[in-house]
């Protein structure tokens, strides 16, 4: 069973909307939900990574909105009139919007939720409650859309891989050779609201027999990948190993065709194919280069900003030097076992007074990629350049 990191209740005849979340800060070792009751505690839970991901940011954002108009609704505290319910929504998502500046999803998903709620406005007999009720209801379909889009992600980059590395045809025409992914970051249900980018082409892969390996970066400095992408394979029994981001190198020379591909999220994919994700990102992309080794960025169209031209357009998040000279975790007794009813311990790791530059993400160039996997297919370059006019509904 895939892990569910939104829990969301819809508004019964007897209560509110509900909306709880996995909090990724205590993840690996305990697994705790916390409710989301308005969109301050959003903003703070997604500011402070207990919920994190692209495509789970903007859901989570949607929600919490949902959960503050569906109770207002319920309790009859709505605004007057259905304009200044519009307005209080469009007020709201603004808000939102500035809890995490990199990531396209939240902001396209705020763009969609205000024309939501402004022809909700404008239908004849318009209501605050039929304005309320037009909001909840897109907010919940993204929900459903997300999970569904993902599933199609882990499909096309599968069956990509099948067709396009020199391991996925070994490994289809004979189930006795070997195939492995490398990812990094998280990109799974943690990520996502369910099933997962990345870590759903690893899942599809599963699926089908063709995959005997994962692979996963650790991902300094906030450990996504130790903690979080590590948490999901053991948990879904997916064969995996984890590796510290600088040897990556190494396995690749060890793996040779073995490892099929190397397939990464993404927080911002720019009209040219320049993608922002996770900070370590480029660098695999450089040495996957240097390996022959296929890099797939696996993303729903969400993620794909067709209004910036390139990564230099890109505003990367810088986040506190705590993250790169500290580290927190339970701790451990010399034979390994772990002492959770001590909580966790905050432990530095560097020489104090060290100056520290610790940006969130980086830029990954086109050139560097072979394919970005969507929810309708694989795009990938055509004379060298990516256009992705395509895969969007025409004007």
């Amino acid at each position: 069973m895939v892990l569910q990191a939104i829990q969301y209740e819809p508004a019964s005849a007897d209560s509110s909307p509900t909306l709880r979340i996995l909090d990724q800060l205590v993840l690996p070792h305990r697994t705790s939900y916390v409710p989301i009751r308005s969109c301050e505690e959003a903003h703070a839970a997604i500011k402070q990574m207990k919920v994190r991901g692209a495509p789970a940011i903007a859901i989570v954002a949607a929600l919490a909105l949902a959960v503050e108009v569906g109770g207002a609704a319920k309790t009859g505290k709505l605004p007057a009139t259905p304009e200044e319910v519009k307005d209080s929504i469009g007020q709201r998502l603004d808000f939102l919007k500035t809890s995490r500046p990199t990531a396209v999803n939240l902001g396209d998903a705020v763009g969609k939720l205000k024309i939501v709620a402004k022809k909700a406005t404008l239908q004849p007999g318009a209501s605050a409650e039929s304005v309320a009720q037009a909001y909840v209801a897109a907010a919940e379909r993204m929900l459903v859309d997300d999970v569904s889009d993902n599933k199609a992600i882990g499909e096309h980059g599968a069956r990509w891989i099948e067709e396009n590395t020199a391991a996925g045809r070994k490994r289809k025409a004979d189930r006795s050779q070997e195939i492995a992914i490398l990812t990094h970051c998280n990109t799974g249900s943690l990520a996502t609201a369910g099933y997962g980018t990345a870590l759903g082409v690893i899942r599809s892969l599963r699926a089908a027999d063709m995959l005997t390996r994962a692979y996963c970066s650790e991902t300094r400095p906030y450990n996504q990948g130790s903690r979080l992408t590590a948490y999901e394979l053991v948990h879904d029994e997916i064969p995996a190993t984890l590796i510290t981001d600088s040897m990556a190198c190494a396995l690749m020379a060890r793996e040779g065709d073995r490892l099929a591909a190397i397939v990464v999220g993404a927080d911002r994919v720019a009209a040219n194919g320049d993608t922002a994700n996770k900070i370590g990102t480029h660098s695999l992309a450089v040495l996957a280069g240097h390996h022959g080794v296929k890099f797939l960025v696996a993303a729903p169209r969400t993620t794909i900003d067709r209004d910036t031209a390139s990564g230099m357009d890109i505003v990367i998040e810088e986040r506190a030097p705590e993250e790169v000279t500290r580290i927190k975790g339970p701790r451990v007794t010399a034979d390994g076992k772990l002492l959770l009813d001590e909580g966790s311990e905050m432990v530095s790791t560097a020489a104090v007074g060290i100056d520290v530059w610790n940006p969130a993400f980086d830029v990954t160039p086109a050139e560097l990629i072979d394919g970005v996997v969507t929810e309708v297919g694989v795009v990938e370059k055509v004379d060298g350049k990516f256009n992705f006019d395509p895969i969007f509904p025409q004007p």
